[in-house]
């Protein structure tokens, strides 16, 4: 199978949008997003506290195999977070050290694994925002190529080029580039009700009432 890549062009981010996505929890977009567009809870960071937001270039790989990631990390630009889909198998590492160091170079805001990666202690010491689904020593080979740049499925997500990336220690979720300032703006809109459902709650107002959820019925034998 040979490495393609698809000749794509969309909307590039400021640095200054990057960095306001970056104070959004993936949690607050995926409730603005009718409680969807986040990644299978396997996907998880290989440093906690870890806080990534970037746009995605996306790649689709063969079971082990990781030649298509070097190529992908060669065409990174600032602020872009790399997406493969490495078919959810665990059993070998896609990622490691070498593809992370040519990823920071490039200034990538991180990448996120649907399969397994290595080298983790050298990675959470260079600091790189990686998620993933699995960690496992064994190497790839790099054979049989896959698709750049691609929608994708990523750990039960749809991811298309350009998409906003968001992750912290919950996981990932993904806004879709198109509608990424009506979910934005909720997302600001989210935040404020809960500061005021905790500012409730400091009052002492339990969350049946905030919430209008009715009372308890009561079952008599």
């Amino acid at each position: 199978m040979a490495i393609q890549r698809h000749e794509i062009e969309f909307e590039q981010l400021s640095a200054a949008d990057l960095a306001a996505w970056r104070k959004i929890p993936p949690a607050i977009a995926s409730d603005c997003m009718n409680r969807g567009q986040f990644m299978a809870a396997a996907i998880k960071p290989v440093a906690p506290g870890t806080v990534m937001a970037g746009q995605a270039r996306t790649v689709t790989t063969m079971v082990g195999d990781n030649g298509i990631s070097h190529v992908a990390t060669a065409l990174l630009r600032p602020g872009e977070v790399l997406v493969i889909d490495a078919q959810g198998y665990s059993g070998i590492a896609v990622w490691g050290g070498v593809t992370t160091r040519v990823a920071m170079a490039k200034q990538a805001a991180g990448a996120v694994i649907d399969g397994a990666v290595r080298d983790v202690a050298e990675i959470r010491e260079l600091g790189f925002a990686l998620y993933t689904r699995a960690v496992v020593p064994g190497g790839p080979h790099k054979g049989f190529g896959g698709t750049i740049d691609g929608p994708i499925a990523c750990a039960g997500c749809s991811v298309a080029p350009g998409d906003i990336v968001l992750g912290d220690d919950d996981g990932i979720a993904v806004v879709p580039l198109a509608r990424w300032r009506s979910v934005y703006a909720a997302c600001l809109e989210k935040l404020k009700v809960e500061e005021e459902w905790l500012r409730q709650i400091a009052a002492g107002k339990p969350m049946t009432e905030i919430l209008d959820i009715k009372e308890a019925e009561i079952i008599r034998e």
